[in-house]
Protein backbone atom coordinates (compact mmCIF):
# COMPACT_ATOMS: atom_id res chain seq x y z
CA UNK A 1 0.00 0.00 0.00
CA UNK A 2 2.17 2.73 -1.34
CA UNK A 3 1.52 6.03 0.26
CA UNK A 4 3.89 8.25 2.86
CA UNK A 5 0.96 8.54 5.26
CA UNK A 6 -1.45 5.73 6.60
CA UNK A 7 -3.70 4.68 9.60
CA UNK A 8 -6.18 2.04 9.95
CA UNK A 9 -9.74 3.79 10.27
CA UNK A 10 -12.75 0.93 10.64
CA UNK A 11 -16.49 3.08 11.61
CA UNK A 12 -18.20 2.12 14.82
CA UNK A 13 -21.34 2.13 12.34
CA UNK A 14 -22.30 0.54 9.52
CA UNK A 15 -21.03 4.43 8.06
CA UNK A 16 -18.31 4.62 5.33
CA UNK A 17 -16.25 7.92 5.86
CA UNK A 18 -15.94 9.73 2.62
CA UNK A 19 -13.48 12.46 2.88
CA UNK A 20 -14.99 16.03 2.26
CA UNK A 21 -14.16 18.73 0.86
CA UNK A 22 -12.79 20.12 3.79
CA UNK A 23 -8.68 20.01 3.79
CA UNK A 24 -7.95 18.58 7.76
CA UNK A 25 -9.11 14.79 6.95
CA UNK A 26 -8.90 13.53 10.25
CA UNK A 27 -10.95 15.98 11.36
CA UNK A 28 -13.41 16.89 9.28
CA UNK A 29 -16.66 14.94 9.22
CA UNK A 30 -17.81 13.23 5.92
CA UNK A 31 -20.65 15.22 5.23
CA UNK A 32 -19.08 16.69 2.09
CA UNK A 33 -20.38 20.43 1.04
CA UNK A 34 -23.41 20.13 -1.75
CA UNK A 35 -23.04 21.52 -4.67
CA UNK A 36 -26.64 22.50 -6.37
CA UNK A 37 -26.75 23.82 -9.71
CA UNK A 38 -24.80 26.88 -9.79
CA UNK A 39 -24.92 27.87 -6.46
CA UNK A 40 -22.35 26.48 -4.01
CA UNK A 41 -22.51 27.11 0.11
CA UNK A 42 -20.38 29.56 2.24
CA UNK A 43 -20.78 29.93 5.22
CA UNK A 44 -24.06 30.87 6.07
CA UNK A 45 -25.37 32.20 2.97
CA UNK A 46 -25.69 31.13 -0.68
CA UNK A 47 -23.50 32.47 -3.45
CA UNK A 48 -25.38 32.66 -6.39
CA UNK A 49 -24.10 35.09 -8.87
CA UNK A 50 -20.26 34.28 -9.38
CA UNK A 51 -19.44 37.38 -9.79
CA UNK A 52 -21.88 39.07 -7.31
CA UNK A 53 -22.31 38.69 -3.61
CA UNK A 54 -26.45 38.38 -2.38
CA UNK A 55 -27.40 41.59 -1.11
CA UNK A 56 -28.30 40.08 2.24
CA UNK A 57 -24.18 39.14 2.09
CA UNK A 58 -23.14 42.78 3.03
CA UNK A 59 -25.29 42.73 6.57
CA UNK A 60 -23.71 39.21 8.12
CA UNK A 61 -20.39 37.92 9.11
CA UNK A 62 -17.65 39.75 6.78
CA UNK A 63 -16.36 36.99 4.60
CA UNK A 64 -14.89 36.97 1.03
CA UNK A 65 -17.20 36.14 -1.87
CA UNK A 66 -14.34 35.48 -4.85
CA UNK A 67 -16.09 33.07 -7.23
CA UNK A 68 -14.46 29.73 -6.83
CA UNK A 69 -13.68 29.67 -3.23
CA UNK A 70 -15.45 28.90 0.35
CA UNK A 71 -13.03 30.80 3.08
CA UNK A 72 -12.98 32.99 5.72
CA UNK A 73 -10.43 36.20 5.83
CA UNK A 74 -7.29 35.72 8.01
CA UNK A 75 -4.80 38.23 8.76
CA UNK A 76 -1.80 35.39 9.12
CA UNK A 77 0.92 35.25 6.47
CA UNK A 78 0.31 30.95 6.46
CA UNK A 79 1.14 28.77 3.20
CA UNK A 80 -0.72 25.49 3.46
CA UNK A 81 1.90 23.00 3.94
CA UNK A 82 1.31 18.75 2.58
CA UNK A 83 3.05 17.98 5.82
CA UNK A 84 0.14 20.02 8.43
CA UNK A 85 -2.18 17.24 8.28
CA UNK A 86 -2.48 13.27 8.63
CA UNK A 87 -3.04 11.30 5.78
CA UNK A 88 -6.69 10.12 4.53
CA UNK A 89 -7.17 6.87 6.54
CA UNK A 90 -7.66 3.84 5.24
CA UNK A 91 -10.78 1.88 5.75
CA UNK A 92 -10.72 -2.11 6.06
CA UNK A 93 -12.93 -4.50 7.68
CA UNK A 94 -10.79 -7.67 7.72
CA UNK A 95 -7.38 -7.81 9.37
CA UNK A 96 -4.34 -9.63 7.64
CA UNK A 97 -6.13 -12.91 9.42
CA UNK A 98 -9.06 -12.71 8.34
CA UNK A 99 -10.63 -11.10 11.61
CA UNK A 100 -13.88 -8.96 11.09
CA UNK A 101 -12.76 -6.08 12.75
CA UNK A 102 -16.16 -4.55 13.60
CA UNK A 103 -18.99 -6.55 13.45
CA UNK A 104 -20.74 -3.88 12.37
CA UNK A 105 -18.96 -3.33 9.08
CA UNK A 106 -19.09 -7.29 8.13
CA UNK A 107 -21.48 -6.94 4.62
CA UNK A 108 -22.43 -10.87 6.48
CA UNK A 109 -22.94 -12.76 2.59
CA UNK A 110 -24.19 -15.75 2.63
CA UNK A 111 -22.07 -18.99 1.49
CA UNK A 112 -22.93 -18.71 -1.73
CA UNK A 113 -21.95 -15.40 -2.45
CA UNK A 114 -18.53 -15.61 -0.19
CA UNK A 115 -17.57 -18.96 -1.82
CA UNK A 116 -18.05 -17.50 -5.69
CA UNK A 117 -16.20 -14.43 -4.61
CA UNK A 118 -12.82 -17.18 -3.99
CA UNK A 119 -13.55 -19.10 -6.50
CA UNK A 120 -13.53 -16.42 -9.18
CA UNK A 121 -10.50 -14.98 -7.15
CA UNK A 122 -8.53 -18.10 -7.00
CA UNK A 123 -9.29 -18.89 -10.97
CA UNK A 124 -8.25 -15.58 -11.78
CA UNK A 125 -5.07 -16.65 -10.47
CA UNK A 126 -5.27 -20.07 -11.89
CA UNK A 127 -5.80 -18.68 -15.50
CA UNK A 128 -2.64 -15.86 -15.21
CA UNK A 129 -0.58 -18.71 -14.78
CA UNK A 130 -1.41 -20.40 -17.43
CA UNK A 131 -1.30 -17.31 -19.77
CA UNK A 132 2.14 -16.09 -18.51
CA UNK A 133 3.43 -19.08 -18.78
CA UNK A 134 1.74 -19.67 -22.49
CA UNK A 135 3.39 -15.88 -23.41
CA UNK A 136 7.00 -17.18 -21.47
CA UNK A 137 6.86 -20.30 -24.09
CA UNK A 138 5.92 -17.95 -27.35
CA UNK A 139 2.47 -19.53 -27.86
CA UNK A 140 0.87 -15.85 -27.53
CA UNK A 141 2.61 -12.41 -27.72
CA UNK A 142 2.23 -10.43 -24.70
CA UNK A 143 0.38 -10.97 -20.84
CA UNK A 144 -0.78 -9.33 -17.97
CA UNK A 145 -1.09 -11.14 -14.37
CA UNK A 146 -3.18 -9.76 -11.89
CA UNK A 147 -1.49 -11.17 -8.99
CA UNK A 148 -2.25 -9.62 -6.27
CA UNK A 149 -4.68 -6.96 -6.94
CA UNK A 150 -7.93 -9.81 -7.22
CA UNK A 151 -9.33 -8.40 -4.30
CA UNK A 152 -10.01 -5.10 -6.27
CA UNK A 153 -11.57 -6.45 -9.35
CA UNK A 154 -13.69 -8.87 -7.17
CA UNK A 155 -15.10 -6.28 -4.02
CA UNK A 156 -16.23 -3.67 -6.73
CA UNK A 157 -17.46 -5.90 -9.43
CA UNK A 158 -19.67 -7.75 -6.45
CA UNK A 159 -20.99 -4.24 -5.37
CA UNK A 160 -21.77 -3.24 -8.95
CA UNK A 161 -24.97 -3.57 -10.64
CA UNK A 162 -24.40 -5.88 -13.73
CA UNK A 163 -25.77 -3.05 -15.90
CA UNK A 164 -23.72 -0.48 -14.57
CA UNK A 165 -21.07 0.52 -17.35
CA UNK A 166 -17.08 -0.20 -16.57
CA UNK A 167 -14.43 1.88 -18.29
CA UNK A 168 -10.85 -0.10 -17.52
CA UNK A 169 -7.24 -0.06 -17.77
CA UNK A 170 -5.94 -2.84 -18.80
CA UNK A 171 -5.62 -4.76 -15.30
CA UNK A 172 -9.55 -5.54 -14.54
CA UNK A 173 -10.10 -9.26 -16.10
CA UNK A 174 -11.74 -10.22 -12.39
CA UNK A 175 -14.47 -7.60 -13.45
CA UNK A 176 -15.60 -9.30 -16.45
CA UNK A 177 -14.99 -12.62 -14.82
CA UNK A 178 -17.59 -11.91 -11.88
CA UNK A 179 -20.03 -10.68 -14.89
CA UNK A 180 -20.04 -14.56 -16.46
CA UNK A 181 -17.39 -13.88 -19.32
CA UNK A 182 -16.85 -17.41 -20.29
CA UNK A 183 -13.41 -18.56 -20.08
CA UNK A 184 -12.68 -19.70 -22.97
CA UNK A 185 -13.48 -16.55 -24.52
CA UNK A 186 -10.33 -15.05 -22.59
CA UNK A 187 -8.45 -17.41 -23.80
CA UNK A 188 -9.78 -16.64 -27.38
CA UNK A 189 -8.79 -13.54 -27.00
CA UNK A 190 -5.19 -14.02 -25.74
CA UNK A 191 -4.51 -15.90 -29.17
CA UNK A 192 -6.21 -14.04 -31.41
CA UNK A 193 -8.38 -16.58 -33.20
CA UNK A 194 -11.13 -17.12 -35.42
CA UNK A 195 -13.79 -17.53 -32.17
CA UNK A 196 -12.45 -14.33 -30.42
CA UNK A 197 -14.86 -11.01 -30.23
CA UNK A 198 -12.32 -8.95 -31.39
CA UNK A 199 -11.45 -11.65 -34.12
CA UNK A 200 -7.69 -10.84 -33.65
CA UNK A 201 -7.77 -7.26 -34.34
CA UNK A 202 -6.52 -6.41 -30.48
CA UNK A 203 -3.72 -7.19 -28.34
CA UNK A 204 -3.62 -9.81 -26.01
CA UNK A 205 -5.93 -9.07 -22.36
CA UNK A 206 -7.50 -6.16 -24.35
CA UNK A 207 -10.84 -7.78 -23.67
CA UNK A 208 -14.51 -5.86 -24.26
CA UNK A 209 -18.34 -7.23 -23.98
CA UNK A 210 -20.49 -5.40 -25.01
CA UNK A 211 -23.20 -8.06 -23.27
CA UNK A 212 -21.72 -6.88 -20.32
CA UNK A 213 -21.61 -3.92 -20.09
CA UNK A 214 -17.59 -3.73 -20.26
CA UNK A 215 -15.65 -1.28 -22.78
CA UNK A 216 -12.86 -3.10 -24.98
CA UNK A 217 -9.54 -1.89 -23.16
CA UNK A 218 -7.11 0.30 -24.79
CA UNK A 219 -3.37 0.53 -24.57
CA UNK A 220 -3.05 4.06 -23.84
CA UNK A 221 -2.91 5.31 -20.11
CA UNK A 222 -6.41 7.15 -18.58
CA UNK A 223 -8.03 7.71 -22.26
CA UNK A 224 -10.48 6.10 -20.85
CA UNK A 225 -11.11 8.36 -18.40
CA UNK A 226 -12.84 11.21 -20.22
CA UNK A 227 -14.48 8.95 -22.30
CA UNK A 228 -16.32 7.21 -19.11
CA UNK A 229 -17.24 10.68 -17.31
CA UNK A 230 -19.12 11.74 -21.16
CA UNK A 231 -20.76 8.53 -20.89
CA UNK A 232 -21.74 8.89 -17.28
CA UNK A 233 -22.98 12.39 -18.50
CA UNK A 234 -25.22 10.98 -20.95
CA UNK A 235 -26.53 8.22 -18.17
CA UNK A 236 -27.39 11.30 -16.15
CA UNK A 237 -29.28 13.06 -18.93
CA UNK A 238 -30.81 9.62 -19.80
CA UNK A 239 -32.02 8.77 -16.32
CA UNK A 240 -31.65 5.31 -16.97
CA UNK A 241 -30.54 4.25 -13.01
CA UNK A 242 -27.00 3.22 -13.78
CA UNK A 243 -23.84 4.50 -13.25
CA UNK A 244 -20.09 4.32 -14.55
CA UNK A 245 -17.10 3.25 -13.22
CA UNK A 246 -13.45 3.44 -14.29
CA UNK A 247 -10.91 2.18 -13.38
CA UNK A 248 -7.26 3.18 -13.29
CA UNK A 249 -3.54 3.57 -11.86
CA UNK A 250 -1.50 5.43 -9.81
CA UNK A 251 0.39 5.74 -12.95
CA UNK A 252 -2.68 7.18 -15.05
CA UNK A 253 -3.44 9.56 -12.46
CA UNK A 254 -0.49 11.68 -13.35
CA UNK A 255 -1.83 11.57 -17.26
CA UNK A 256 -3.29 15.24 -18.49
CA UNK A 257 -6.92 13.29 -19.43
CA UNK A 258 -7.09 11.82 -15.25
CA UNK A 259 -7.45 15.60 -14.51
CA UNK A 260 -9.44 16.59 -17.32
CA UNK A 261 -11.88 13.80 -16.26
CA UNK A 262 -12.04 14.60 -12.71
CA UNK A 263 -12.88 18.44 -13.34
CA UNK A 264 -15.24 17.51 -15.89
CA UNK A 265 -17.16 14.91 -13.72
CA UNK A 266 -17.23 17.30 -10.72
CA UNK A 267 -18.51 20.50 -12.74
CA UNK A 268 -20.95 18.12 -14.64
CA UNK A 269 -22.45 16.78 -11.17
CA UNK A 270 -21.87 12.81 -13.24
CA UNK A 271 -22.58 9.54 -11.90
CA UNK A 272 -19.19 7.84 -11.99
CA UNK A 273 -17.27 6.17 -9.77
CA UNK A 274 -13.34 7.23 -10.63
CA UNK A 275 -11.65 3.52 -8.82
CA UNK A 276 -7.87 4.25 -8.30
CA UNK A 277 -5.55 0.79 -8.40
CA UNK A 278 -2.76 2.57 -6.04
CA UNK A 279 -0.49 -0.74 -6.56
CA UNK A 280 2.90 0.65 -5.59
CA UNK A 281 4.64 0.98 -9.06
CA UNK A 282 3.67 2.72 -12.57
CA UNK A 283 5.65 0.14 -14.12
CA UNK A 284 8.87 0.77 -12.61
CA UNK A 285 8.68 4.04 -10.95
CA UNK A 286 7.58 3.79 -7.29
CA UNK A 287 4.91 6.38 -6.10
CA UNK A 288 7.50 7.88 -3.83
CA UNK A 289 8.65 9.05 -7.32
CA UNK A 290 5.63 9.79 -8.82
CA UNK A 291 4.26 12.22 -6.44
CA UNK A 292 4.80 14.17 -3.26
CA UNK A 293 1.13 14.07 -1.70
CA UNK A 294 -0.73 12.05 -0.32
CA UNK A 295 -1.61 9.59 -2.45
CA UNK A 296 -4.48 9.61 -5.30
CA UNK A 297 -7.41 10.09 -2.89
CA UNK A 298 -6.27 13.46 -1.54
CA UNK A 299 -7.18 14.93 -5.09
CA UNK A 300 -10.86 14.25 -4.87
CA UNK A 301 -11.65 17.00 -2.56
CA UNK A 302 -9.42 19.22 -4.47
CA UNK A 303 -11.92 18.63 -7.45
CA UNK A 304 -15.21 18.80 -5.62
CA UNK A 305 -15.42 14.99 -5.39
CA UNK A 306 -15.90 13.17 -2.17
CA UNK A 307 -13.10 10.48 -1.82
CA UNK A 308 -11.79 7.25 0.43
CA UNK A 309 -9.33 5.42 0.82
CA UNK A 310 -9.68 1.56 1.08
CA UNK A 311 -7.51 -1.85 1.59
CA UNK A 312 -7.53 -2.86 -1.35
CA UNK A 313 -6.18 -6.44 -0.60
CA UNK A 314 -9.74 -6.55 1.99
CA UNK A 315 -12.41 -8.17 -0.63
CA UNK A 316 -15.38 -7.09 1.67
CA UNK A 317 -14.22 -3.81 2.72
CA UNK A 318 -13.90 -3.21 -1.44
CA UNK A 319 -17.10 -3.88 -1.59
CA UNK A 320 -18.58 -1.86 0.80
CA UNK A 321 -16.66 1.12 -0.34
CA UNK A 322 -17.99 0.54 -3.88
CA UNK A 323 -21.18 -0.33 -2.66
CA UNK A 324 -21.57 3.15 -0.87
CA UNK A 325 -20.03 5.09 -3.89
CA UNK A 326 -22.46 3.93 -6.24
CA UNK A 327 -25.06 4.68 -3.87
CA UNK A 328 -23.45 8.18 -3.94
CA UNK A 329 -23.37 8.62 -7.36
CA UNK A 330 -26.56 6.89 -8.42
CA UNK A 331 -29.03 8.98 -5.47
CA UNK A 332 -26.65 12.38 -5.90
CA UNK A 333 -25.63 12.52 -9.31
CA UNK A 334 -22.24 13.06 -8.15
CA UNK A 335 -18.93 11.51 -8.92
CA UNK A 336 -16.75 9.56 -6.16
CA UNK A 337 -13.15 9.10 -6.18
CA UNK A 338 -11.65 5.35 -4.49
CA UNK A 339 -8.14 4.84 -3.97
CA UNK A 340 -7.94 1.14 -3.50
CA UNK A 341 -4.22 0.70 -1.59
CA UNK A 342 -2.47 -2.52 -3.02
CA UNK A 343 -0.01 -4.34 -4.33
CA UNK A 344 1.45 -5.61 -7.74
CA UNK A 345 2.83 -8.80 -7.15
CA UNK A 346 3.73 -9.58 -11.01
CA UNK A 347 5.23 -7.66 -13.28
CA UNK A 348 4.10 -5.06 -15.08
CA UNK A 349 3.61 -6.82 -17.73
CA UNK A 350 5.54 -9.63 -19.73
CA UNK A 351 7.67 -6.91 -21.32
CA UNK A 352 8.61 -5.95 -17.95
CA UNK A 353 11.63 -7.44 -15.41
CA UNK A 354 10.32 -5.75 -12.06
CA UNK A 355 13.90 -7.80 -10.23
CA UNK A 356 15.29 -4.46 -11.81
CA UNK A 357 13.96 -2.21 -9.57
CA UNK A 358 12.22 -3.88 -7.06
CA UNK A 359 13.66 -6.95 -4.20
CA UNK A 360 12.58 -10.33 -4.34
CA UNK A 361 12.25 -9.79 -0.50
CA UNK A 362 10.12 -7.12 -1.07
CA UNK A 363 7.62 -9.11 -3.37
CA UNK A 364 7.85 -12.19 -1.44
CA UNK A 365 6.11 -10.18 2.02
CA UNK A 366 3.30 -9.36 0.15
CA UNK A 367 2.46 -12.79 -1.76
CA UNK A 368 2.85 -14.59 2.15
CA UNK A 369 1.69 -12.09 4.25
CA UNK A 370 -0.92 -9.75 2.76
CA UNK A 371 -2.55 -11.58 -0.09
CA UNK A 372 -6.30 -10.58 -0.73
CA UNK A 373 -6.90 -14.68 -1.88
CA UNK A 374 -5.30 -15.63 1.55
CA UNK A 375 -6.92 -13.01 3.72
CA UNK A 376 -9.82 -14.37 2.48
CA UNK A 377 -8.83 -18.05 2.59
CA UNK A 378 -8.29 -17.63 6.32
CA UNK A 379 -11.79 -15.88 6.91
CA UNK A 380 -13.16 -18.70 5.46
CA UNK A 381 -11.78 -21.23 7.31
CA UNK A 382 -12.56 -19.36 10.58
CA UNK A 383 -16.25 -19.59 9.57
CA UNK A 384 -16.36 -22.95 8.83
CA UNK A 385 -16.74 -22.40 4.89
CA UNK A 386 -13.67 -23.99 3.66
CA UNK A 387 -11.35 -26.41 3.99
CA UNK A 388 -8.20 -28.61 2.93
CA UNK A 389 -10.27 -31.12 0.71
CA UNK A 390 -12.58 -28.36 -0.76
CA UNK A 391 -9.04 -26.57 -1.57
CA UNK A 392 -7.41 -29.28 -3.06
CA UNK A 393 -10.54 -30.23 -5.39
CA UNK A 394 -11.62 -26.70 -6.37
CA UNK A 395 -7.86 -26.26 -7.26
CA UNK A 396 -7.43 -29.62 -9.57
CA UNK A 397 -11.05 -28.61 -11.29
CA UNK A 398 -10.40 -24.95 -11.52
CA UNK A 399 -7.05 -25.66 -13.40
CA UNK A 400 -8.64 -28.41 -15.75
CA UNK A 401 -11.41 -25.64 -16.87
CA UNK A 402 -8.78 -23.11 -17.91
CA UNK A 403 -6.43 -25.89 -19.46
CA UNK A 404 -9.20 -26.86 -21.48
CA UNK A 405 -10.39 -24.18 -22.65
CA UNK A 406 -6.47 -23.47 -23.57
CA UNK A 407 -5.94 -26.10 -25.42
CA UNK A 408 -9.37 -25.06 -27.62
CA UNK A 409 -8.37 -21.79 -28.32
CA UNK A 410 -4.46 -22.74 -29.37
CA UNK A 411 -5.74 -25.37 -31.94
CA UNK A 412 -7.92 -22.77 -33.57
CA UNK A 413 -7.35 -20.97 -36.88
CA UNK A 414 -6.66 -17.16 -36.78
CA UNK A 415 -9.23 -14.94 -38.45
CA UNK A 416 -8.70 -13.54 -42.42
CA UNK A 417 -6.28 -11.37 -42.59
CA UNK A 418 -8.78 -9.37 -44.00
CA UNK A 419 -10.80 -8.90 -41.10
CA UNK A 420 -8.88 -6.10 -40.35
CA UNK A 421 -10.35 -4.04 -42.58
CA UNK A 422 -13.81 -4.74 -41.74
CA UNK A 423 -16.09 -3.27 -39.07
CA UNK A 424 -14.26 -0.07 -38.70
CA UNK A 425 -17.62 1.57 -41.27
CA UNK A 426 -21.22 0.47 -41.04
CA UNK A 427 -20.50 0.84 -44.88
CA UNK A 428 -16.81 0.47 -45.92
CA UNK A 429 -15.84 2.80 -48.27
CA UNK A 430 -14.48 2.78 -51.40
CA UNK A 431 -11.08 3.56 -50.52
CA UNK A 432 -10.85 1.00 -47.69
CA UNK A 433 -12.80 -1.62 -50.17
CA UNK A 434 -9.42 -0.67 -52.25
CA UNK A 435 -6.84 -1.43 -49.52
CA UNK A 436 -8.98 -4.88 -48.93
CA UNK A 437 -8.40 -5.90 -52.03
CA UNK A 438 -5.06 -5.05 -52.63
CA UNK A 439 -4.12 -7.35 -49.96
CA UNK A 440 -6.13 -10.21 -50.87
CA UNK A 441 -3.94 -9.67 -54.52
CA UNK A 442 -0.45 -9.40 -52.34
CA UNK A 443 -1.38 -12.70 -50.57
CA UNK A 444 -1.98 -14.21 -53.87
CA UNK A 445 0.86 -13.54 -55.01
CA UNK A 446 2.99 -13.93 -52.63
CA UNK A 447 1.56 -17.22 -50.75
CA UNK A 448 4.05 -18.93 -50.13
CA UNK A 449 5.89 -16.08 -47.62
CA UNK A 450 3.11 -16.22 -45.52
CA UNK A 451 1.78 -18.91 -43.25
CA UNK A 452 -1.66 -18.88 -44.29
CA UNK A 453 -3.09 -22.10 -43.78
CA UNK A 454 -3.20 -21.48 -40.10
CA UNK A 455 -5.59 -18.34 -41.09
CA UNK A 456 -9.07 -18.49 -42.53
CA UNK A 457 -9.82 -18.20 -45.89
CA UNK A 458 -10.53 -14.69 -46.87
CA UNK A 459 -13.17 -16.42 -49.60
CA UNK A 460 -16.38 -14.46 -49.15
Amino acid sequence: MATSRRVWSFSRRLKLHFSSLKPIYAAAPCVPVRFQGSSQQSGDHVITDAFKPPKEAFTLEDRPHFPGSSSKWTEKLCFVEPTRYDGIPVYRVMDRDGQIMDSTQDPNFNEETVVKMYHTMTLLNTMDRVLYDSQRQGRISFYMTNYGEEGTHIGSAAALDDKDLVFGQYRETGILMWRGFPIQQFMNQCYGNNAGGDKGRQMPVHYGCTERCFVTISSPLATQMPQAVGSAYAYKRAGNGQVVITYFGDGASSEGDAHAAFNFAATLDCPIIFFCRNNGYAISTPTAEQYRGDGIACRGPGYGMSAIRVDGNDVFAVYNVTKAAREIAFKENRPVLIEAMTYRIGHHSTSDDSSAYRSVDEVRYWDKHDHPIGRLRKYMFRKGLWDDDKEQAWMKKSKQTILTAFADAEKRKKSSPVECFRDVYKEMPWHIERQMQETKEHLAKYRDQYPLDKFDSWDD
